[in-house]
């Protein structure tokens, strides 16, 4: 309908155009027909004064629609003029001077009025010289009313929008008709198909009996169906791949994290023959002395209770040791970290390079409180503890070594725990030699150390990662060199209102 419309906005200009170049043509065709009648511009007053020319010509006049006619000598004087309508004379005598002055035909137009579609001029006045002999005596206009070509107009408008209407009716019920048939119809059918579709079809959408574009597109969903049901087997292997990679990798974590702290049971029962010989030669020399007879009761009761101390001191250090190399279970609950640290710096002693280290414990923090397994913490605070001893004794000129820890409370953001609310900071400040800057981002890569060879297996930081990650905290490090090196523990508090504080 838009472009019927648009076409007929077309031709009504071009049919406009054609009509009033017609008109002009015919009112040039009628000055000529002045310019061959001599009488009118003769000087005889009989001929001009004419009864029978003036009523002839204004008949003529009047057939033809015009009305408005004048004619001037070159002297620029009305010679003539007749008309039914000449309220506009003086356009009229002002265009047919200049006429006479150009020696040129003209067209002119003036006035508004409704044209059918948009406002038009509503009158034309149409000049042209007049010639005898090859020399202009005079011009003459004619003053057009152009209502007659606009009502032509609005006729033709009326019957092409009336045949516009029928034909878009027409052709709107044709056109839904194929569009159902064609399009619709076979769009259902494939929606319909397409909700019922199975796994285990083979041959879902059934092509059209035709080749159109729709048995084209059923033919190439089937190709479509058939991959995917390939690609989900494939996806489907995959997951389960992954599944039990995910298992073996969870696994490997464990079993790298168990024999980790396999190896600090072993450095740790390195120290055990010299804290337990101590007590055991104490306690062989009080029974050696209880076999004499010439002691007193009351230093036997003595010796007794001396022996009895010895013992119990063994008994503390072969049940902390215990109590560190116990099998961990993954369960994690509400634990005080202020008591676990301490229970891990009670166990670092047994650690024979220990002896010579001051271990500073600073734990301020209000609460201490998080879910965790106590014995995973246990096993990377001890690895800290190590790692930082044996920082300190790799120095040339070693003396006053240092351990600080300290605990506090800080809010939680980028640089701590991934879980909103407080965190519980740890701090473990040593001074030894510290990390080099190429180095301090690779300390908790596995197998990376900085210890020479044959001393470390460059899993203890790795595996303090690994557990620190699983109970939703994080673990850096920053580092000086020649100052000494602070690995800083994040963890998430929970609400403990019955922990030990520092």
């Amino acid at each position: 309908m838009l472009a019927m419309i648009f076409t007929e906005f077309v031709m009504m200009i071009l049919m406009q155009k054609a009509l009033l170049g017609s008109e002009i043509s015919r009112t040039y065709a009628f000055l000529s027909a002045i310019d061959v009648n001599h009488n009118i511009l003769s000087k005889s007053e009989n001929a001009i004064l004419s009864t029978g020319f003036q009523d002839d010509f204004a008949a003529t006049l009047n057939d033809s629609g015009f009305s408005c006619l004048l004619v001037m000598d070159e002297n620029l004087n009305v010679i003539y003029s007749a008309g039914n309508d000449c309220e506009s004379q003086e356009k009229v005598e002002i265009i047919t001077r200049q006429t006479i002055r150009s020696r040129e035909k003209t067209a002119r137009f003036f006035g508004s009025t409704w044209g059918g579609m948009w406002w038009q001029s509503q009158d034309m006045i149409v000049s042209a010289p007049l010639f005898q002999e090859g020399k202009i005596v005079g011009a003459g206009s004619i003053m057009l009313p152009l209502t007659g070509v606009y009502e032509v107009l609005r006729q033709t408008q009326y019957v092409l929008l009336i045949y516009i209407v029928v034909n878009s009716i027409v052709f709107t019920f044709i056109g839904f008709f194929l569009m159902s048939r064609v399009v619709v119809k076979p769009l259902q059918r494939l929606v319909k198909r397409a909700e019922e579709y199975q796994d285990d079809d083979e041959m879902f959408f059934l092509p059209e009996n035709q080749d159109s574009e729709f048995s084209k597109l059923s033919k190439a969903l089937n190709r479509m169906l058939r991959h995917l049901a390939e690609d989900k087997e494939k996806l489907r292997m995959a997951v389960v791949s992954l599944e039990q990679a995910n298992l073996n990798l969870k696994q490997a974590q464990k079993d790298i994290i168990r024999a980790e702290k396999l190896a600090s049971v072993g450095r740790l029962s390195a120290g055990i023959a010299h804290e337990i010989g101590n007590p055991m030669g104490i306690i062989i020399g009080y029974l050696e002395l209880l076999k004499n007879d010439d002691i007193s009761n009351e230093d036997k009761k003595e010796f007794l209770l001396r022996t009895e101390t010895e013992i119990k001191r063994i008994d503390t250090t072969i049940r902390r040791l215990l109590d560190f190399s116990r099998p961990s279970s993954e369960d994690v609950y509400e634990v005080s970290v202020h008591e676990i640290i301490e229970d891990t710096v009670g166990a670092s002693q047994f650690h024979p390079r220990m002896s010579d280290i001051d271990l500073d414990l600073k734990l301020s923090a209000g609460n201490d409180c998080v879910m965790a397994n106590p014995n995973q913490l246990r096993q990377v605070f001890l690895n800290i503890i190590i790692n930082s001893a044996d920082a300190i004794l790799s120095t040339e000129n070693f003396s006053n070594g240092k351990i600080s820890i300290s605990t506090e409370v800080r809010k939680s953001s980028r640089n701590g725990s991934s879980e909103g609310g407080d965190v519980l900071k740890i701090d473990y400040a040593d001074n030894g030699p510290g990390i080099p800057k190429t180095e301090i981002e690779n300390v908790f890569d596995p197998f990376f150390t900085t210890k020479g060879s044959g001393k470390g297996t460059g899993l203890g930081l790795y595996v303090c990662f690994m557990i620190v990650e699983g109970l939703g905290g994080r673990i850096g490090a920053t580092s000086r060199e020649g100052e000494g090196t602070t690995i800083t523990v994040y963890l998430p508090l929970c609400p403990c209102p019955d922990s030990k504080n520092g």
